[in-house]
């Protein structure tokens, strides 16, 4: 069977039905909110999409289909729209900027929209999953860096599916092109020498309680090897962390309800926000 390309997911019927909230002045400071029926208080699922950390790449409506499926299953989505580094602002500071502002804007409607942030779950897709994972380490950023934030959301829970959680060794591999992760992580400087000191999950000392990363055995975009090489890491320092890998599988499976790594994926969801 061949893999699942972009045209056979973004062909499908775009959901709709979320209310957009801004977060910040600019166009892509925004975020949808997909509510569920009921009267709540709703599981939540704070989502971030990839595409490369590119806007020209990938938008937040790329999740509709995901964010739509969990709303069904009776789950609050937040899903988060940023300035990729070929916008202006973006890149370092401002992409990353842009996330930890939506992410910390949850906990501010959380009491009006009935979210319940005790059963809190992160989300991302490739780029997106890299981000999620470094808003689950925000408290590890020194305070010399502009990313540091004295209160940040907290995060303990989160699902990196087909993510490029470790900079370093994804610009060493080459992943996205040879710039976009230097314009990610900006510039050495004398006062900042490693720019992935707090740019990348594998620098950062801070760990999620649990997290699960998921990836497709036939993914050219994210291979199963460096999600594995991250967790090697990651659980040499203790964390709680596992791997699923799908035979068959590419990179637009991962978020594509119907897919057989999808329901694995919500599987893991389920679990983490029990």
């Amino acid at each position: 069977m061949p893999l699942m390309d972009w045209p056979a997911l973004l062909g499908r019927p775009l959901p709709t039905g979320a209310e957009r909230i801004a977060y910040g002045p600019s166009p892509e400071q925004v975020a949808d909110l997909w509510l569920p029926a009921g009267k709540g208080p709703f599981p939540v699922v704070l989502m971030v999409h990839g595409g490369c950390w590119l806007s020209d790449v990938a938008k937040l409506t790329i999740m509709n289909y995901a964010a739509e499926d969990l709303r069904r299953r009776g789950y609050a989505v937040w899903n988060i729209e940023y300035r990729g580094v070929d916008r202006p602002g973006g890149g370092y500071p401002g992409t990353f900027e842009d996330v930890a502002a939506g992410a910390d804007a949850l906990g501010r409607i959380a009491a009006e929209r009935r979210l319940d942030l005790g059963r809190l779950v992160a989300f991302g897709h490739s780029a997106g999953g890299h981000l999620v994972l470094w808003l689950a380490a925000r408290a590890a950023i020194p305070a010399s860096s502009p990313l540091h934030a004295a209160a940040p959301l907290k995060l303990t829970r989160v699902v990196s599916s087909g993510g490029l959680p470790d900079l370093e060794e994804d610009h060493r591999q080459g992943v996205c092109g040879a710039t976009t992760i230097e314009t990610l992580t900006g510039a050495a400087t004398p006062a900042r020498p490693n720019v992935y000191a707090d740019t990348s999950p594998a620098a950062l000392a801070a760990l999620p309680d649990e997290a699960v990363l998921v990836n497709g055995a036939e993914d050219d975009i994210a291979p199963p090897a460096l999600g594995a090489d991250y967790l090697a890491k990651m659980r040499a320092r203790g964390a709680r962390i596992r791997q699923i890998v799908e035979p068959d599988t590419g990179h637009v499976e991962l978020i594509a309800p119907g897919t057989a790594v999808w329901t694995k994926t919500v599987g893991a969801i389920d679990a983490l926000a029990r």
